[in-house]
């Protein structure tokens, strides 16, 4: 299982890495909102929960819960220095699983979390129509047949299905082929793209919002 903590004490870090991985957990940490951003944006980065602090360096812990993950439904665990009953129905009524308030006891922070890992019982395979995509082995089937996909597209492929029912705009894609190869491209390098997917999928689950972006929609 793969935990983000956004934190910005060390000393915190530290003493949950080692009891982590003690307890076979991978815990990858970000200690400012900008750098928990960009992890959470980038598709390869798989999450299963989120440790989270509300006071951040450069920004607040609930506007991103709100801005940039739960919309990906990651069970999040808030951390507070605020044991007043304002800052803990805030973060239940944000959509937190938990909140955990500083100082906290580790054993205690780690029983929570195997509790919200155990009951939280998320599929990792996506499937529209006959289209499934298994969203931790990054494979593509339509009809239990493996979809032969190139790296890039099935990238692409995948930040659509991370996004289920919501537009994903050119721009954000564009952005995205840059960040995995490095190579300026335009709208039209986009629709070929897309085309080339739609062509190996053999079924057109993809919507093309005109002048926008790309959806797909779930049943």
């Amino acid at each position: 299982m793969n935990i983000l903590l956004v934190e910005d004490n060390l000393t915190i870090v530290k003493g949950l890495e080692y009891t982590f991985k003690k307890n076979n957990y991978i815990l990858n940490y970000k200690t400012t909102f900008y750098e928990a951003k960009k992890y959470l944006e980038d598709s390869i980065n798989k999450v299963d929960l989120i440790i989270l602090d509300i006071t951040l360096p450069d920004g607040n812990g609930f506007n991103l819960f709100k801005n940039y993950i739960k919309e990906q439904n990651i069970p999040t665990i808030f951390l507070t220095a605020e044991d007043g009953e304002d800052e803990i129905v805030k973060a239940l009524n944000e959509g937190a699983e938990d909140y955990i308030v500083k100082p906290f006891r580790i054993k205690e922070l780690l029983a929570r979390v195997n509790k919200i890992l155990k009951n939280y019982n998320k599929s990792s395979v996506i499937k529209v129509k006959n289209i499934s995509f298994d969203m931790d082995k990054m494979v593509v089937k339509k009809d239990e047949e493996i979809v032969s996909l190139t790296p890039l597209e099935l990238r692409l492929l995948h930040l659509l299905f991370l996004n289920i029912n919501k537009v994903v705009s050119r721009n954000v894609i564009l952005d995205r082929i840059w960040d995995l190869t490095g190579n300026d491209v335009d709208s039209h390098t986009i629709t070929v793209y897309f085309k080339r997917i739609r062509e190996k999928l053999g079924t057109d689950i993809i919507v093309t919002i005109k002048g926008v972006g790309y959806r797909i929609d779930g049943e």
